[in-house]
């Protein structure tokens, strides 16, 4: 994927290219249940962190400064999409398509208090990223946003759209809506648009809570909404049979289920815990990147 130029074709969109190569019966569900909230599945599972919280300690002995489980996400998921490219995939004007790159979305808050306000950042990534890679591009963009009290570009078109009266308003979102089914939205705007990208994470562990299932904006093509949550302790029996003290973190996803079916999703789940477990795998690029069907 990383490797190859797309020549841009009639039917693709500023975002990706449309796969043509799908069975009929899945591009009609985009028809059947045209809405992104009509379509979504919710997956959880856990994993267990005692191996994880000795590797990232290390981590941060070595000067990886603040390095978490938010990072360890990230390049899991963007692993992931480097092995499984299919769930990169995403609706526009009811048709599927192939994404170009890896476009993470995650709200930041500038300060943890009740009073802090919210923004949000979008995130570029490669499939060839490692976890130091993450880390680096995360914590440019969040010191970024924490040292400019301003208006980042996302912020700035919601006060100017907020400008208008009601009416106007309602009108205004309803247009951009009618732009993007057809694929007439500036680039600027998509740029700016929390609503446009791969996936949307957000770490509820920084807020000491489980995670939640997060529903899919019917406007935009977030395809996935990743959710982890703050460590658990379970006392459990070992092989020998005695109580044993374990630490996990659960984690949910909610997905598009049209944009590919659920055994792909299944093996990418499957990939995204491997990856977790096993975090020193990330330290490297994947060895051959995987490029979505045309």
């Amino acid at each position: 994927m990383a490797d190859i130029i797309y020549k841009r074709r009639f039917g693709d969109r500023k975002e990706g290219r449309q796969i043509h190569s799908l069975p009929a019966y899945q591009k009609i569900t985009a028809y059947i249940m045209v809405k992104r909230n009509d379509a979504c599945n919710q997956f959880r599972d856990s994993i267990e962190v005692t191996e994880i919280d000795r590797y990232l300690r290390a981590k941060r002995a070595e000067g990886w400064k603040g390095m978490g489980m938010l990072h360890l996400f990230l390049a899991a998921y963007i692993r992931t999409v480097s092995q499984r490219p299919g769930i990169n995939r995403f609706i526009g004007g009811q048709r599927i398509y192939a994404r170009r790159e890896i476009l993470i979305n995650m709200v930041v808050k500038r300060g943890f208090s009740s009073d802090g306000t919210d923004t949000t950042i979008k995130l570029h990534f490669e499939p060839t990223d490692t976890i130091f890679d993450v880390y680096r591009k995360l914590n440019e963009q969040v010191d970024e946003i924490k040292a400019d009290a301003g208006d980042n570009n996302t912020e700035k078109v919601a006060n100017t759209l907020f400008r208008l009266p009601g009416p106007l308003l309602k009108f205004a979102v309803w247009l951009l809506t009618l732009m993007d089914y057809f694929d007439l939205l500036p680039k600027s705007l998509l740029a700016a648009s929390p609503f446009h990208g791969s996936m949307i994470v957000t770490d509820l562990g920084s807020l000491g809570i489980p995670p939640i299932y997060h529903h899919l904006y019917n406007f935009g093509n977030l395809p996935v909404f990743l959710s982890f949550g703050a460590k658990r302790r379970a006392i459990e029996l070992n092989a020998e049979g005695q109580p044993v003290e374990r630490k996990y973190v659960d984690y949910t996803v909610v997905t598009d289920e049209r944009i590919c079916d659920g055994y792909y999703y299944a093996s990418a789940f499957k990939h995204l815990k491997s990856y977790l477990m096993h975090p020193d795998t990330l330290e490297f690029p994947p060895e051959k990147v995987e490029d979505d069907i045309f």
